[in-house]
């Protein structure tokens, strides 16, 4: 058995080696649901329907780096008029975690008539901080360019993250303003360096050293300190766990300095992982279509 088990670990070596990527799949779906349940006995996790009124496109390239194509996959409305876009960002403390991840959500957006792409980007074991975020970037900005074919208004683009990939979204969308219209982050910090924190080592793993080492890209990389008047409107969804917002406090003064729009909605009594699962998915995708509806479409609802 110690022999067949060496060969395994060997052999797989052998192939991540050839596709130049090794790859952390410690957080998964199935992963969280083994964690959650524990605790919340009830959960059920949600499904990727695979709904007849909508394309899918799996591993579309947007950029090649270095010889490493980064992918997006696409659920696409069959009707072809210019839908609102969402960019979809999976999480993973920046070191784990797949795009796949994001399907249920992006098909409920979708079914909502918004086009969604859910976004591949490196994560720290591949590369430190920049690289991920403007993995992200590019991605958004080959979408804008290629908008007739994927059919969306690149005047209406959204950008949604979960956990990590909320914490890209806030800083993607503060920093580069021009790229995106609103913003959903989910569970996501909004300070690197803040008492209600605690990402110390896998922080520091994605941005290249600890804070005492670092300061300055920590700093760099919170989202809160990026707030400027032309901050695009944004929705913090959160779990009951103070850590996952760390810095949101301080960040909506800033927004309300600026008259910015930001909305807080904490569901109470969820785990941190609370999107994947029922009974929280129906409430997670209301206050999400609710918000988006009203940013991105010209006749809606008041969130």
């Amino acid at each position: 058995m110690l022999k067949l088990i060496t060969f395994f670990q060997i052999f797989s070596l052998i192939t991540w080696g050839n596709a130049q990527v090794v790859k952390d799949t410690t957080f998964t779906d199935h992963s969280e649901y083994v964690k959650t349940i524990k605790k919340y006995s009830f959960i059920i996790p949600v499904e990727y329907k695979k709904s007849e009124n909508i394309v899918f496109e799996k591993d579309l390239i947007y950029k090649s780096e270095n010889g490493r194509d980064l992918h997006f996959d696409a659920l696409l409305n069959k009707e072809k008029e210019n839908y609102p876009a969402v960019i979809l960002i999976h999480g993973g403390g920046w070191k784990s975690g797949d795009k796949k991840m994001m399907y249920p959500l992006a098909e409920n957006l979708a079914e909502n008539g918004y086009n969604c792409f859910e976004i591949e980007y490196r994560l720290s074991d591949e590369v430190k901080y920049p690289g991920g975020v403007d993995d992200v970037i590019n991605a958004i900005k080959f979408i804008k360019k290629n908008k007739k074919k994927f059919n969306i208004n690149s005047n209406k683009i959204a950008i949604l993250g979960v956990s990590s990939g909320g914490q890209m979204a806030a800083l993607i969308g503060n920093k580069y303003p021009d790229l995106v219209n609103a913003i959903v982050d989910i569970d996501g910090i909004l300070a690197f360096h803040h008492p209600e924190s605690a990402e110390g080592k896998v922080a520091a793993l994605w941005l290249g050293g600890t804070y005492e080492e670092k300061p300055k890209i920590w700093e760099e990389a919170s989202a809160s300190n990026h707030v400027s008047v032309n901050s695009p409107p944004i929705l913090f969804l959160n779990s009951q766990n103070v850590r996952f917002h760390a810095g949101r406090d301080d960040m909506i003064e800033k927004l309300k300095e600026f008259s910015v729009d930001c909305h807080v909605v904490t569901i109470p009594e969820t785990p941190h992982t609370f999107w994947i699962f029922h009974p929280w998915f129906e409430e997670t995708t209301y206050f999400i279509n609710s918000f988006l509806d009203q940013k991105l479409k010209t006749k809606s609802k008041n969130f």
